[in-house]
Order: structure tokens, then sequence, then C-alpha cells
């Protein structure tokens, strides 16, 4: 284990503590034979935090996985607010509902099964918050979309942007890769979007989040 995973474990037994039900949740998509994508506990708490501090009530989420994201988001809202979350995987979208219904956040999530370009056009904002974690290829159509169905001062949160250094890489041929590139300089240059990224280092390695907001 490398010094970066260390101070994640000791950051989540000191600070985050994430629960029975959200190891479980991760137990459960590691036992289903899903990639072990997933944010870490501590991203998952920053979700919470930033969903509070916004007082969200809609959120949009792209990418479920087996819900542990969704999870974390749930616990952010209030009781009566809502998730609408995009998963292309019907068997993930299966595990994600059980993860949720254990957690007792399952009554605040909708999950769509198929794919996200093909759901975002048949939902209705605005949203406060959305959290883009899915196919990177496709990261610049889904914070379109985002943008189409925020209003002013929603959050968009983009995961995943700096891909071990891979971003710097203009002339790569990976689409992950082209498809992040394409979505920060579209950050940097749309007019109804302020933004700003984050590099990061932990159990996931180095990485790196976008936010925004939306003017």
């Amino acid at each position: 284990m490398n010094r970066w995973a260390e101070v994640d474990g000791y950051l989540n037994e000191t600070v985050v503590k994430p629960d029975a039900a959200l190891l479980a949740a991760v137990e459960n998509t590691r036992n289903a034979g899903m990639p072990a994508i997933e944010v870490t506990a501590g991203q998952g708490k920053f979700l919470l935090l930033l969903a509070r501090i916004h007082q969200a009530k809609r959120v949009l989420e792209i990418g479920t996985l087996g819900g542990f994201s969704t999870i974390w988001l749930a616990r952010g809202i209030p009781d009566d607010g809502t998730i609408d979350t995009c998963e292309y995987e019907p068997a993930h979208a299966e595990i994600a509902r059980r993860n949720l219904e254990a957690a007792d956040v399952g009554h605040k999530v909708t999950v769509h099964v198929g794919a996200a370009l093909e759901t975002l056009p048949t939902l209705t904002g605005p949203y406060d918050l959305f959290f883009i974690d899915a196919d990177k290829a496709n990261n610049p159509n889904y914070l379109e979309w985002a943008v189409k169905l925020a209003r002013p001062g929603s959050v968009i949160v983009l995961d995943n942007v700096v891909r071990g250094g891979g971003v710097l890489d203009e002339n790569s041929d990976d689409d992950d890769i082209r498809g992040t590139r394409k979505a920060l300089e579209l950050l940097g240059s749309h007019p109804r979007l302020e933004a700003t990224a984050v590099q990061t280092v932990g159990t996931k390695d180095w990485d790196g989040f976008a936010i925004a907001i939306v003017n």
C-alpha cells in the first residue's frame, strides 16, 4: 500500500467514518464482479457536504455503478429531496437499487437504466446539483446536458479529470482522455460556467475533479 492510500485509510477512520451500509455497498459491488471505480469514501463525504452546503433538493447523477456515491448524495439532501441517476448496465442498476434500499435512501432515488444520452432528454430540470462520473468520452455531451437542465446557481461536479496526468497528452488516442480534455476546455470557455479543477491523490492514485457553478 502506498503512502497516499495509507493516509486515505487514516482519514476514513478519523474523519469520514463510512458506516456499515456504505461498506456493504462496496462489498456488494465487488461480489457482483463490478469494477472498483467508485469514488473514495472521502470523496463521497465531500459530495454529501456539498449537497448540504448548497441546500440541494434535486440532484442528477450520471453514472451509478453500485450506488456508493448515490448513497452519499442522498444523505446530503432532505427527506423530500430527489435524485435521478443514470446507469447503462441493467445488472449494475439492480445492485445499486439493493444498496440504496439497504442504506434506507431508496425512496429518494430513481435509477434510470440505459444510455444516459437517451435518458437525459426525457428528464425535466432544473436540478440543483450534478455529479458526472460515467464514460469519459461523453463528458462534453454530459456537461452540455447539465447546463441545459440547470438553473442559475446550480453546481456541476465532474470526476476523474486528471487521469494520472494523462490529461496533459493533447495527442492521445484514448477516448477517455480526449473526452476529458474537451470537457475541461468547455468548462473554461462556456459563457454560463465558472469553474475550477482540483488534483487529488489517495487510494485511487493521482486524479482530480472539476467543479463549476452555472451563471
